[in-house]
């Protein structure tokens, strides 16, 4: 893949902002690319998001054995009464075109006896999860970056992190308020500039590095929901973090997912002794979904003080492991670990962020001119629990409802604003960036520790209390000092790290990812509800998602 240049391009203005380059940032911009100049905006190399380390695959129905209803009720089934039952069938109904346009894009998927391979993973009835080997993402990720790169509309800027939105409010313009553009960071220069688009898209990815131990890369910082709550827009559902059952425990694998398809293709969960435990947590054993897995494993964990529990696939031998499973039987071999002759230690981390900016199912938020697609958003898809392999579907699905609705509104949208320079004239360089980095670790550790899979009224409030002090420090610290990456994601966790927190306290029951031990029970009284919060400078609004655009 040859990086494409976007200094040929002198303007800093725009048709569309996209930030963020994975799956569903690089979806919005080839879909968007049909109808304008789109800039595209990566933290760090252009193919450096959680998508690109997904294992596993995109969920389909592919097969004549398959239905939509089967895979809708999974999705219901795994999201524990909080799906919105139209966001499931919208994006449930497109997923065999979403996977045709992959194809027809270039991925390879991984084939078997004459037709594509479908594998199943936890809490899927039917084999229904297109891959490549177990490296989707990658592949999926690579396929798509070549054809951005090549595309004479889309102008890259990677190593660019964004710092806010640019809204008309902030700028003290009349009229409705909506998404101006953006202020970004380039990591190599140093420089804040100030970049205009007519329409804005957030495909920034969770949040899940708020954790001390997590599965996803350094860059899931929770960018973009922080960006779009300083701007205005409701968030909701956050207090729904996945926790992934299986990640590779080992002092240098950094948390290195062990997929789901490997339990799906027969791998067993066991104790040092070799005794199997999930059947005594739910009838599906080893499939059963993200949520009971986890809890099953910190409770075994807990109950018998062990650092880890063994995943065990050996007994399926080493020809089928290394043929469906070549890029984690050679990591985990790294380790010194060998899949093909016995268990391998396994622990949960944080995964997936379930919640995020509200919107409907055009990727419209509560402010104009700015949409929010993927892991980032909160459409209904995912209720109080993501089922395997419906991510990344998401991402296709709504990048192309997204950019479909951002281009027929183009014609109609007002010119790009110039907008004021970054004012730096009042900050010094950091003395203190150590600080940064201790408030890092701190967040992480009592986010694991008061917010993780099991929770409890008072360890939500010393979570609040701590989360407090900190933002109060962070924001003294930015108003003060040229900003730096390590700052701004810093900045952005603790925002989120609040509205997790917030959105915990809020629910009175235990559902889906979401177990308190005050309230172990889920509450029947009354029809499931999502946990909305609404910014306090917005308080008064009643607006739903795209109601106030021009």
């Amino acid at each position: 893949m040859t990086m494409k240049k976007h200094s040929g391009r002198h303007s800093r203005d725009y048709d569309f902002a996209v930030i963020g380059s994975g799956l569903a940032g690089l979806t919005l911009a080839l879909r968007l690319a049909n109808y304008g100049e789109v800039a595209l905006f990566a933290k760090a190399d252009l193919v450096d998001g959680s998508s690109f380390y997904a294992q596993g695959g995109i969920a389909a129905v592919l097969s004549p054995d398959d239905s939509f209803e089967s895979h809708i009720h999974d999705t219901q089934v795994a999201g524990a009464g909080l799906c919105r039952e139209d966001a499931v069938r919208f994006v449930v109904e497109r997923a065999p075109e979403a996977i045709r346009w992959l194809i027809a894009e270039g991925t390879p998927f991984t084939a078997h006896e004459g037709r594509y391979h479908l594998t199943r993973e936890g809490g899927h009835s039917q084999r229904r999860v297109i891959h490549a080997a177990d490296a989707t993402g990658r592949v999926v990720e690579t396929t798509l970056a070549t054809k951005a790169c090549d595309h004479p509309r889309i102008h890259i800027f990677t190593d660019h992190i964004v710092i806010d939105l640019v809204t008309s409010a902030k700028l003290g313009l009349d009229g409705p308020n909506r998404c101006l553009g953006l202020y970004a960071l380039s990591k190599k220069t140093g420089t804040v500039i100030a970049y205009a688009a007519r329409l804005t898209a957030l495909a920034t990815g969770g949040a899940s590095k708020a954790y001390l131990y997590s599965s996803n890369p350094d860059t899931s910082t929770g960018d973009g929901i922080s960006m779009a709550w300083r701007a205005g827009c409701r968030v909701a559902n956050l207090e729904f973090v996945q926790f992934h059952p299986t990640c590779l425990y080992h002092p240098q694998a950094k948390s290195f997912l062990i997929s789901e398809a490997v339990r799906g293709e027969g791998g067993l969960l066991l104790l040092p002794d070799g005794t199997r435990f999930m059947p005594d947590y739910d009838p599906r054993a080893e499939l059963a979904s993200r949520d009971i897995v986890a809890r099953a494993i910190d409770s075994e964990m807990k109950r018998l003080g062990l650092d880890a529990v063994g995943l065990d696939i050996s007994h399926k031998g080493r020809d089928f492991i290394v043929e469906h499973f070549p890029n984690i039987y050679e990591r985990c071999l790294s380790f010194g670990y060998d899949m093909a002759h016995g268990p391998i230690p396994v622990v949960p981390a944080a995964h997936y962020t379930c919640g995020g900016v509200l919107t409907d199912l055009r990727g419209r938020t509560d402010l104009g001119s700015l949409y929010a697609v993927g892991e980032c958003a909160y459409t209904g898809l995912h209720g109080a629990n993501r089922l395997a392999s419906n991510s990344l579907l998401e991402c296709l699905v709504l990048g192309r409802a997204a950019a479909e609705d951002a281009g027929a509104r183009l014609a109609a949208s007002p010119a790009a604003v110039t907008l004021p320079p970054w004012d730096e004239s009042r900050v010094a360089d950091a003395d203190e960036a150590v600080v940064v980095s201790h408030n890092w670790e701190e967040l992480r550790r009592f986010m694991w520790d008061y917010v993780g899979i099991v929770r409890t009224n008072k360890r939500l409030e010393r979570a609040l209390h701590r989360v407090n002090l900190l933002n109060h420090e962070i924001r003294e610290y930015y108003a003060n000092f040229k900003v730096s990456n390590d700052l701004i994601e810093l900045r952005n966790l603790v925002q989120v790290a609040e509205l997790i927190i917030r959105s915990a306290q809020s629910r009175t029951e235990s559902r889906g990812l979401h177990y308190s031990r005050d309230y172990p029970e889920t509450d029947t009284s009354h029809p499931a509800r999502d946990t909305i919060l609404t910014p306090p400078q917005y308080a008064q609004a009643t607006q739903t998602p795209g109601e106030h655009w021009s």
